[in-house]
């Protein structure tokens, strides 16, 4: 290994993940956090009288964290990783080291450990939820009147504006938001309670006291190890991030189309949209964010299939978790950055929007002609059955729907210029508005 190298333990490939988050989820950080469990544990014994004053400070002066390769090195032999690192920190401690991991099992050190990796790791996902937020935001006020159509079921439904849409893409983050930090509050305690949670053979005031200054809570209680529905709800919470952006990414895709071309994804100087046709540009990375979302609902589910473990523990959980946690995380931060740079720089077409808009040739206002036939005094179904034979017909001849209905009987009985008012579509928009800029300032107030 190269000096500045790390090793991690996950199975997404380098392609997908970033540095700062690899970082987290390293050999190196792995260990540095068990030692960092270990050397709470040995200030808080002394604290309570139980080491000689001083014997924590010496072996905080003389402890390291060692590499990962002395580790695997012992490992091969003791075929049990803590047993390895305990064995390899050890080493170096002289006689004081018989204190090390005093009173501590496996699950003391891994479970407490593995909060401080969530914290830092989740710090950087919160951190990239806000940027996405942000740059949705930022795009939504843009287009707060860029008229576009709206449609359900992949088919033209009523008018709406590009910037409404969006908007509702910034509240759903800001839910995400929410529910990723409660799961990491949720995650944020630690456990010294021993090899089935009763503290025979660590005094709660120790774990008191090396949760406190590792900045956790101690679990109110625990077994051997945490209960795994905290860990089951932090990655179901990853997973509604991922599915949010695969929704997000997948209307991009659509909007790309060349039937609809209303967006189109960024392309650089010298990119090549394909190896065989020259003209392409293609949605890649929106289709690269709904490829991964589908990694990360899968890591949900075996975060439920965890949570459900023998008496008072077994470690079939383990083995899952070494890879669904760091590689749900990896995941996660990669989509956010990506979607927040494919937002950045999505290139937004209105002329399209309002091409497409009017290709039905009005038949958006099918609904206002309906409604206003009902104030007008006709039954429900008699005025939408003569509003449904109008818009059939403009639509199998490819006709205007309005100048249908202008030379139609259903001319004398409503105002045709108020029914076919574009602007009745959008007049309410700045209400939602006005609730994204409160969103807004609670944002800048939280951050």
């Amino acid at each position: 290994m190269r000096p500045g190298e790390t090793t991690t333990i996950v199975l997404v490939i380098p392609r997908y993940s970033r540095p700062a988050m690899t970082r987290v989820w390293s050999e190196e950080a792995k260990l540095e956090g068990w030692l960092a469990v270990e050397l709470a544990a040995l200030d808080a014994w002394e604290q309570v009288g139980t080491l000689p004053q001083g014997t924590a400070r010496d072996i905080r002066a003389r402890a390291s964290t060692p590499t990962p390769e002395r580790v695997a090195e012992l490992e091969r032999t003791t075929n049990h990783d803590v047993a390895a690192f305990v064995d390899a920190v050890t080493s170096e401690l002289g006689s004081t080291g018989r204190w090390f991991h005093y009173g501590l099992t496996s699950s003391d050190v891994l479970d407490t450990a593995l909060a401080l990796t969530v914290r830092d790791a989740g710090g950087l996902v919160l951190a990239a939820i806000d940027r996405a937020w942000a740059a949705v935001v930022e795009r939504a006020e843009e287009h707060r009147d860029t008229l576009t159509i709206g449609r359900t079921h992949g088919v033209h439904a009523e008018p709406m504006t590009f910037g409404l849409k969006l908007a509702g893409w910034a509240f759903q983050l800001a839910r995400d938001r929410g529910r990723v930090e409660r799961a990491l509050e949720g995650m944020r305690v630690g456990k010294l309670s021993g090899a089935v949670g009763t503290y025979s053979a660590t005094p709660p005031e120790v774990e008191r006291l090396a949760c406190e200054s590792l900045g956790l809570e101690p679990a109110p209680s625990s077994t051997q190890i945490l209960q795994r529905d905290r860990h089951a709800e932090l990655l179901s919470a990853l997973a509604l991030v991922a599915s949010s952006l695969d929704r997000f990414a997948l209307e991009i895709r659509h909007l790309a189309r060349t039937e609809v071309r209303e967006v189109e994804e960024p392309f650089g100087r010298g990119q090549k949209g394909s190896s065989a046709m020259p003209h392409k540009r293609n949605p890649i990375v929106a289709e690269r964010i709904c490829g991964l979302a589908r990694l990360v609902r899968g890591h949900a589910v075996v975060g439920l299939e965890n949570v459900a473990l023998w008496h008072e523990r077994d470690i079939s959980h383990s083995s899952a978790e070494r890879v669904v946690l760091p590689d749900a995380f990896l995941a996660v931060d990669y989509m956010l950055d990506r979607f927040a740079w494919l937002i950045e720089g999505l290139v937004v077409r209105p002329e399209r929007m309002r091409a497409n808009l009017e290709s039905t040739g009005g038949l958006y206002f099918s609904q206002r002609l309906l409604l206003s036939l009902v104030e007008a005094g006709l039954d429900r179904d008699t005025a939408y059955r003569a509003v449904q034979e109008h818009a059939l017909r403009a639509w199998d001849e490819g006709l205007d729907f309005r100048t249908l209905v202008r030379g139609s009987d259903l001319a004398g009985r409503v105002d045709l210029d108020d029914v076919f008012d574009l602007g009745a579509f959008t007049q309410h928009t700045d209400v939602v508005f006005k609730r994204l800029q409160a969103t807004k300032r609670e944002e800048e107030i939280h951050v």
